[in-house]
């Protein structure tokens, strides 16, 4: 039988706690420091970059059917290589060891000292793995149990900041662009890469409970983004002030992970130090459970079975251990260069996908996602080894990170002309 406002808050919990995780408890406090008396605009800016385009890629995953039928009309090679990078991404190689790493950093070395990060990465991964076999409770078991638990303690901590906050807004903003750094902080939590695999579990989620066709399975994603986005929303702005309210007493120089950790010890003293632990960790173990899962069925399904889901989970967890040990620092700074390449075509078909029935030309797809990802390659490696191009500075859209826009628009109305001229 179904329940469909049950259903909905359920599998809409479980969104919230699959997209809040490490990244997600260190980037509002310090946009909130970043943008001073600006800080609600940083904060716009910041919900729109992250949950904003992650719930546009859940709804394109769910417009086409799959993370597959959103790809597929750029090749199937092409289209392989594309998901199997970004199941890489937030998965065993960077936002899965990000959540261990996180975890290790501000949930217990600042509680227990002496304990091996090796010893703990493989703990981590051993509950994680637990709560990965049962494939088709994920969704309950993170919907019902971790998340009320999880939301708690950050509801906690926003109203003791709120009602006797650390410091006043100040009048002073840290930063050259309010909206810029919002935007980049959005982007740095890889929420829209996950956004197109989370439809995994969430559509598979969604039928599991009875609703198998197309409008019923809208209507309960729609409704389950809303309560996600609408939690996330409180949270993210609560974090956000918190930041704010520090800046009489820290500058840019300060690490994230300080910053967070001084604002619990001023507001809550040692028991918030305990509370935010626990938050900390929850919010990480929640995150790992959705990320192992969706790259254990990926991969599962791109063998065609031959490499069963339960012995991918066990893989993925130990490889994650192993990276995981290499610490949050150097985890983010080898993410940052990887995500200027894969978001760009990225985000490109997830907008194409919702005129996938009004486009019947396959080259414009191709064309627009190669245009997209060239530039984008030139832009990092260039950053890389510290070259600057001319037209870099010309491209429109180049100051919020999107100069890759126009080659793709350019390059997917070559595609369209290049069709045309194939087919008279």
């Amino acid at each position: 039988m179904k329940h469909p406002l049950k259903d909905i808050c359920v599998i809409g919990f479980a969104l919230f706690s699959m997209f809040f995780g490490a990244g997600n408890v260190i980037f509002p406090p310090y946009l909130g420091l970043s943008c001073g008396r600006d800080w609600f605009l940083g904060f716009a800016c910041y919900y729109l970059a992250d949950i904003g385009l992650a719930l546009v890629a859940l709804f394109a995953v769910l417009h086409s059917g799959s993370p597959e039928n959103m790809t597929r009309r750029i090749g199937k090679v092409p289209s392989t290589l594309l998901l199997s990078a970004i199941i890489l991404c937030i998965g065993p190689m960077l936002a899965i060891p990000r959540t261990a790493a996180t975890t290790y950093e501000m949930s217990v070395a600042p509680l227990i000292s002496g304990v091996s990060p090796v010893i703990f990465s493989f703990l981590f991964f051993g509950v994680i793995l637990l709560l990965c076999l049962r494939e088709s409770a994920v969704v309950d078991i993170v919907g019902k149990v971790l998340t009320p638990l999880l939301l708690l303690g950050l509801l906690i901590l926003i109203i003791k900041g709120v009602l006797d906050p650390i410091g006043p807004v100040p009048d002073r903003v840290l930063v050259e662009s309010v909206p810029i750094t919002g935007i980049e902080a959005g982007y740095q939590t890889m929420d829209v890469l996950a956004a197109v695999i989370f439809g995994i579990i969430i559509l598979k989620s969604a039928q599991a409970k009875g609703y198998t066709s197309p409008k019923d399975q809208v209507r309960v994603v729609a409704g389950a983004g809303f309560v996600a986005g609408a939690a996330l929303l409180v949270v993210y702005l609560g974090l956000t002030y918190l930041g704010v309210t520090t800046s009489s007493f820290f500058d840019l120089s300060v690490l994230r992970t300080f910053l967070v950790t001084s604002i619990v010890q001023s507001l809550m003293g040692d028991a918030g130090i305990l509370l935010f632990s626990i938050v900390v960790a929850l919010a990480c173990i929640t995150t790992a459970v959705a990320l192992v899962s969706c790259a254990a069925s990926f991969f599962s399904k791109l063998s065609g079975g031959k490499l069963r889901y339960t012995w991918l989970t066990v893989i993925i967890c130990l490889f994650s251990a192993v990276v995981s040990n290499l610490g949050l620092d150097t985890i983010v700074s080898i993410a940052s260069p990887i995500l200027n390449i894969v978001y760009p075509p990225t985000l490109v078909l997830i907008v194409l996908s919702f005129f996938d029935r009004r486009i019947s030309c396959d080259r414009v797809f191709r064309f627009a996602a190669l245009g997209a990802l060239l530039y984008s390659s030139l832009e990092t490696l260039s950053a890389a080894f510290g070259f600057s191009l001319p037209f870099f500075a010309w491209m429109p859209f180049s100051s919020v990170c999107m100069g890759w826009i126009l080659p793709a628009a350019v390059c997917g109305l070559l595609g369209y002309l290049f069709g045309r001229l194939r087919s008279a």
